[in-house]
Order: structure tokens, then sequence, then C-alpha cells
């Protein structure tokens, strides 16, 4: 074993230290924990041999010049962020692995015809503001200003944080890669799913980022007294959610093309013990790879949806929330990292992301690729996330293979 799995373990544990709650991992988008994790990071960049600097969106940005100076970068990053009582690997291991590939180029002497940049993201997860991707989007060229005037629970505006983060909201549009600057984006990430534990392989080749809609169902019923009305003369609208529940996940269930359904939350009025439920709201979130796909699978699902409420005779109202485009990775770029797991020695396996990622934002930008990492049960978003130091040498061993093979005439998606 090569010393990149201790020490980059050893790191993420540090990194972990830069918290807004002790005991527990809280490192929310322009906090001061989040600015002191980016001054850590910048001088561990620094360490291994790269320019180190802030971007105007709060991204850090290291720099590692190819054999000429000036040259266009690959650029790879992921996210610094977390949600609250995180897990230490989410985004994390993407930007602290890139690191340690760096700094052993940098330890070799190796340039390269490209040069590379490190970045380390700000609200991938969203938590803080009602937006997300921000740093991601900027360096895209796809920032939208009017996420600057949002605001956090407690009032504060995103440009006022971002201002007092060391960031300058008049200047994110100086954050996007102009033409001939950037030639892909690569991100490493834990899988946050159990596929690749269910394989028994280390790691992945994500196909795409999932498309996602969501939808807020409204049933209108009649509430009852739960013990004098009939079961065939209710209008339980609880009972038709929990039907419309199983609609959908078999819809998911009968479909081989990555599609998944959710029902995440529910709230039944007026809530008490000994009434018949004569409202209900409830979330569906319906995600897969290929966009006809879901919108398909939409369609036939509130058209359950609707002959479900018809027989039972309650009202369904509903309406749409969330709607984003499934991202594909680059054909090219999924070549590349499926040709370095090859000659790492392991069987590559490719999957689709049903979670959201910063290299969502260079879809139909930058040619992009992400390589998945083994995380124990597939869990995330939780202190139990887990990975092996087996694994997470793995992880920057893989990265260098393909950042030396790198092929930068690869096309545009």
């Amino acid at each position: 074993m090569t010393g990149f799995g201790a020490d980059l373990m050893a790191r993420l544990d540090a990194f972990a230290g830069f918290t807004e709650e002790p005991g527990l991992l809280t490192r929310l988008f322009l906090t001061p924990q989040h600015r002191a994790a980016a001054d850590w990071l910048m001088e561990l960049m620094g360490k291994a041999g790269m320019s180190a600097r802030l971007d105007p969106a709060g991204t850090v940005v290291g720099r590692y010049e190819g054999s000429v100076p000036g040259t266009p970068a690959l650029l790879i990053g992921s996210h610094i962020d977390t949600v609250r009582n995180a897990g230490r690997y989410d985004g994390n291991l993407g930007v602290l692995a890139a690191v340690a590939a760096v700094a052993e180029l940098d330890r070799r002497g190796e340039r390269l015809p490209f040069a590379i940049e490190v970045l380390g993201f700000g609200d991938e997860e969203g938590v803080r503001f009602p937006v997300t991707l921000t740093g991601s989007r900027a360096v895209a060229g796809r920032f939208d200003r009017v996420a600057l005037e949002t605001r956090d629970r407690d009032g504060v505006r995103m440009a006022d944080a971002l201002r007092a983060f060391g960031g300058d909201p008049e200047a994110i549009a100086e954050a996007a890669r102009k033409p001939g600057e950037a030639l892909a984006f690569l991100e490493v990430h834990i899988e946050q799913g159990p596929v690749l534990e269910a394989e028994g392989l280390p790691v992945g080749i994500v196909t795409a980022i999932n498309g996602a809609t969501r939808f807020a169902v409204r049933l209108r019923g009649m509430a009852g007294h739960a013990g004098t009305v009939p079961m065939a003369l209710r209008r339980d609208a609880l009972a038709a959610a929990a039907e419309m529940t199983l609609a959908a996940e078999r819809v998911a269930a009968a479909s081989d093309a990555g599609l998944v359904a959710t029902v995440g939350r529910i709230e039944a009025k007026p809530g008490a013990v000994n009434v018949i439920p004569g409202e209900v709201v409830f979330t569906l979130d319906v995600r897969a790879p290929e966009d006809a796909v879901r919108r398909d699978a939409c369609a036939a699902i509130l058209g359950d949806f609707e002959a479900i409420a018809t027989r039972r005779g309650v009202e369904l109202a509903v309406e749409t929330t969330h709607d984003a485009a499934a991202a594909p990775c680059s054909p090219g770029i999924r070549r590349q990292i499926e040709a370095a797991v090859i000659r790492a020695g392991l069987r590559p396996l490719s999957l689709p992301s049903g979670a959201g990622h910063d290299a969502m934002a260079f879809a139909g930008v930058l040619p992009m690729g992400m390589l998945f990492v083994r995380c124990a049960g597939g869990i995330s978003h939780n202190p139990a996330e887990s990975i092996t130091v087996e694994d997470a040498d793995l992880s920057v061993q893989i990265l260098l293979d393909i950042i030396r093979h790198f092929e930068h005439e690869t096309p545009t998606p």
C-alpha cells in the first residue's frame, strides 16, 4: 500500500475539525468555519506546489502550472460545505484527494502539457440559503445574480455574507472560465449509495447525474369519527395517500432504467387518533438518468394518482416544486476514467448518480465526469459516513492515472 490513503484519511479527520458544532461536523456556506476551512485548504495547496486564492464566489482555487505557464487547465474539485451533523467524506474527499494527487506530481517534479486547478466549492449542499451550487455555477458561468438577494433563516443576505467572507458579489462573473481556459471538469466523490459495496468494488464510473422532478401533493377528503363512519362511506385522505405512495413505488420498480421515486414527507390532518384524516399533504421525488424516462414516469404516476383520487372520492391538487434536467457525463471522460480503473486492475462498473453534485453545473459547458468511491452501507449525510483507507488510497492512485493519461483534445459534450 502506498502512503496516499493514510495521509488522506488523516487530513480528512483534521478538516472535520472546522465545524460550528463541537462534536459534530456542521460547516455551512460563508460561515466563519467555512472561511477557516478555506484558509487551511489554501495553506495545504501551497505546500502541494500550487498557488492558491479565493475567487469572488468563495471558491478555493489552487493552480498547478503546466510545462508552459498559462496553459488551459484541467479542473478537479468538489465542495467543502456540509449539511448539519454531516459525515466527513461527502465533498471533502474529492477536494483533498485532488490536492494529494497534485502534491505527488509536485514531489516528482512532473509538469504536464496543461495546468491543473483544484477547486473547493461552497454551497453545494444548499443548507444555509435557498439556492445551491453557487461556487460551481460561478466557475461554469451559470450563476444567477438573483441568488445574492436570498436570505438565510437569520435574515442575512447572501451578498452581505459573501462580502464578509472575503468574496466579491459584484465580481462573480469574473469567476467564470473563459473559452479556452478550461479543458474539462473531474469530480471524485463518495457514492452515497450501496451499489459499489454490493458489487464488491471500490470505485465506479458515473454515467449521469439524475434529473429530478419534485411535487407537492394535496388531498382533500372528509374528516369523520373513527368509530362511527362505515368503511364503505369514508373519504379517507390518508388511505388515498398510502395507495398513491405504493403506486409511485410500483411504477419505479417496474423500470430497468435507473428510475427511482420517493414519498419523503407526509402530513395528515387533523392528526388525531380517533379522526379519519380529511386532508393530507405529501411530497413526491422522481429521478432518472434520462429525462425522457423521468418525464414518462411522472406522467404515469400522476395518472395513477388521478385514478385513485377519483375512485376514493378525494380531491387532488399537484404542484411541481422542482424540475432539473439530467446531467450526462461526457463519453470521452467516462472512457478515460474507465481506462484508469482497468489499469488499476479493477472491474469497471458504470452507474448513475441519484444525488446532485457540483459536476452538474458543467454539463454542456465542459466535458465532465465523476469517479465514485465506495462508502460503507451507502450511508451519507450522517456521522456514520465511512470509507476505508484502502479505498481512499485507490481514489488518489486512479485520479493520478487519469491526470497523467488525460487527453485534453476530448471533444466538447
